[in-house]
């Protein structure tokens, strides 16, 4: 890895500016600096990178291809909203010697490996942050501001009996392996240590069948359990001697309940695991709302970054609003808004790099756009090369692996383009939106009628052209469940506001969730959320609509619920829909939980145990320490609906201790989703969030397990996490 590169950091076309990048000694910071002023302007952490990619893969690199080849190019996108950072090395082999060295870096090692590193650049993070005057050592008065650093409110006398056991030296500081002794003495966890020694005869090591025993009764595993104790003592246990003897220390027993096989969530359900041979009707499809934006629906910024991390997060349904562009080149922005347009061109390039870079390759579902005759030949174009062709009219998700489907209108019948040309009409009112479909007639209007002939001809074509790339998911209007009975097929899908569909659920339930068992439907966000926030999608998945398009880019409770279902099935965006939401002749209501064929409902026991190295709530005052609770909430049919938290500690972040139990009964379970939520306590104001987890109810282990938490953003804040006890009971 290169220690000190100029490089050219790119904003636009005409800002270019050459700083120098480092990376620093420890091997986890990169500082920038001016070239001109020799200033350090920025630095960030490895930790913080999500991805490196080479050549013109941004927008803005994308704008200087003609100056700089893409071998010198590549971009480095961070975790959350946090901008990329383009770069333009001085040659291909410094580009290369980059790319390859920061992807080592980040890549995904094993669980136990990365807990460990994390734990070790979590100690050297502090120890750097608290080390104020850069001598390598640590007196008691750095130590001190060091806890209110890491969110810890320590009586003094206790923070400075763990001080001066940790000075081997006696020299009144610490440094090294001395300020490893303190942090582990900081981060002793006594109720893991309890647990231990519960199953422990001699308090010290858990041999193969105390383990055994552990695993059997309080983490509920009831298959191949001697194996899988083997298999955890070979993974976590860090003394090569207890491995050799089939033991598990107290510290390897630490690191399987913070890894997967610890986690709150069932490490079976996180690769593909659900049937993928079903009606795409009968799957919840993760999907968004104009994929394209990154801000508001009125002025906001338009990316292929909103593409990128729309499917890199599991998106399988997109939308791109295709219209006329200057110089004959289609563009895609909101119509009839201020926001800014891209080219077309660069959508569906975006679409053939990252559309199938997922565990596996389901399909993928586009709305197409508005542009005229010539710029929707090129659309058109495009597009076919990857659309399902010559299919069968109950398509699944196996079936269409590395296809994507177009939705929108269409000229006749799938079952006509199969078998040759149809002679319907366009259906022009099936548009999510009226006024796009009355502005069109406006605007035909307003050409006159001189060329009306080779007019009409032009647009026949290319109605058929266009109809012709529509070959399952063909636009209708909604007109009530006993007309799409009569006259609609599986093929078709309705687009529905969320308000229309809230009337539906209200009045017609079980017609709704009927229909959803043999044809799609979408729900898109009322015309008033101009600042792109979200609806409720739980409410339109307890009814079964597929497709519930929501703007990826907002953070909240929104879009942690839609994270929480599609985290499952090896991310690929389609989840199963229970048994009881395919059958046609359901008589499932949302409203009447009874209705539900299957057992009673469940009893969901959660002791919420303790805390770990919570963060700091952004923009705190400096010595600012927070008052941690924890509230779980419930989301699912109207009779789940619900919330628990525990009481506030005052003044600890760093290991918060509750140990207090929350219950809940469920009705639905199949539907019901759980949020745990993490906030700072304000007697006076809103709580603070601080960070949050959400999962199916499908997806949960039993026992004692651990939950790392994410951000607002949905991205990961290791080593923070809550530790709870979980049972299930009919």
């Amino acid at each position: 890895m290169q220690q000190g590169t100029l490089m050219r950091k790119v904003k636009s076309k005409s800002w270019k500016k050459q700083r120098y990048f480092k990376l620093q000694e420890d091997c986890m910071t990169i500082w920038y600096q001016s070239k001109r002023t020799g200033k350090t302007e920025s630095a960030f952490s490895i930790s913080d990178v999500e991805t490196v990619r080479e050549g013109h893969q941004s927008e803005v690199l994308q704008s200087v291809a003609e100056e700089f080849p893409p071998e010198r190019c590549f971009t480095i996108v961070f975790y959350g909203r946090r901008g990329n950072l383009d770069l333009v090395a001085g040659s291909a082999e410094e580009a290369q010697c980059w790319v390859q060295g920061l992807r080592q870096l980040i890549e995904p090692r094993s669980f136990s490996l990365t807990f460990a590193l994390v734990s070790c650049t979590w100690i050297r993070d502090w120890f750097q942050k608290a080390d104020k005057n850069k001598d390598g050592r640590m007196n008691f008065k750095e130590v001190q501001r060091l806890l209110k650093m890491m969110n810890v409110d320590m009586n003094e006398d206790h923070a400075l009996r763990l001080f001066q056991d940790a000075d081997k030296s006696e020299s009144g500081t610490l440094e090294g392996e001395e300020f490893v002794l303190f942090y582990k003495a900081l981060t002793q966890r006594e109720e893991v240590l309890s647990l231990f020694q519960e199953f422990s005869e001699d308090g010290k090591k858990l041999t193969l069948l105390e383990l055994v025993d552990f695993l059997r009764e309080e983490q509920l595993e009831d298959e191949g359990t001697e194996e899988l104790a083997m298999e955890l003592i070979d993974k976590y246990e860090p003394s090569e001697t207890a491995r050799a003897r089939h033991v598990l220390s107290a510290d390897g027993f630490l690191m399987y309940l913070c890894s997967l096989e610890g986690s709150i969530f069932n490490p079976q359900h996180r690769v593909l695991w659900q049937d993928m041979s079903q009606p795409l009707c009968h799957y919840f499809i993760s999907s968004s709302h104009n994929t394209y934006l990154i801000e508001d629906q009125i002025r906001g910024h338009s990316s292929i970054e909103g593409y990128i991390r729309a499917l890199k997060r599991g998106c399988r349904c997109l939308e791109v609003d295709c219209w006329d562009g200057p110089n004959g080149e289609p563009i895609v922005y909101h119509g009839h808004t201020f926001t800014s347009k891209i080219p077309f061109r660069e959508v569906v390039s975006t679409l053939g790099k990252y559309a199938f870079k997922v565990r596996h390759p389901s399909p993928v579902l586009k709305g197409a756009g508005h542009a005229g005759l010539q710029q929707c030949r090129i659309s058109g174009d495009k597009a076919w090369c990857w659309v399902a062709q010559g299919a069968s009219l109950s398509l699944t998700p196996q079936e269409l692996k590395h296809k994507i489907l177009l939705k929108g209108k269409k000229i006749g019948r799938l079952e006509d383009t199969l078998d040759g040309p149809g002679d319907e009409v366009p259906d022009v009112s099936d548009d999510d939106n009226g006024a796009e479909a009355e502005e069109e007639r406006r605007r035909a209007k307003v050409r006159g009628t001189q060329h009306g002939s080779a007019l009409q001809k032009d647009k026949e074509t290319l109605a058929q052209a266009l109809s012709d790339c529509v070959i399952y998911c063909k636009n209708v209007p909604f007109r009530g469940f006993q007309e799409a009975r009569s006259h609609s097929r599986p093929s078709e899908i309705s687009s529905l506001s969320e308000a229309k569909a809230r009337k539906l659920i209200r009045d017609e339930g079980n017609e709704f969730v009927r229909h959803n068992a043999w044809q799609l439907t979408r729900i898109y966000p009322s015309g008033m959320r101009t600042d792109s926030s979200n609806y409720s999608p739980q409410e339109m998945w307890n009814v079964g609509c597929q497709i519930v398009a929501l703007n990826f880019q907002t953070a909240g409770t929104e879009m942690d619920l839609c994270d929480g279902l599609f985290s499952q099935n090896g991310c690929c965006g389609y989840v199963l829909k229970p048994p009881f939401m395919r059958d046609k002749e359901t008589l499932f209501n949302p409203s009447d939980p009874s209705s539900r064929e299957g057992p009673g409902p469940i009893t969901l026991t959660i002791q919420v145990i303790s805390g770990q190295q919570l963060p700091k709530v952004a923009n705190s005052k400096e010595g600012a320490i927070i008052d941690p609770l924890v509230r779980v909430e419930i989301y699912g049919v109207p009779a789940d609906q619900a919330h628990q938290e525990t009481k506030y500690i005052e003044n600890n972040g760093f290991n918060p201790r509750w140990d207090e139990t929350l219950q809940f009964q469920i009705h639905v379970p199949e539907l019901a989703l759980i949020r745990f939520v993490v906030e700072d306590y304000d007697k006076t104001s809103r709580n603070d969030f601080v960070g949050q987890f959400t999962l199916a109810f499908a997806n949960i282990k039993p026992g004692y397990r651990h939950i790392h938490l994410l951000s607002k953003d949905g991205t990961s804040i290791p080593p923070s996490s809550l530790f709870v006890h979980i049972r299930i009971t009919e």
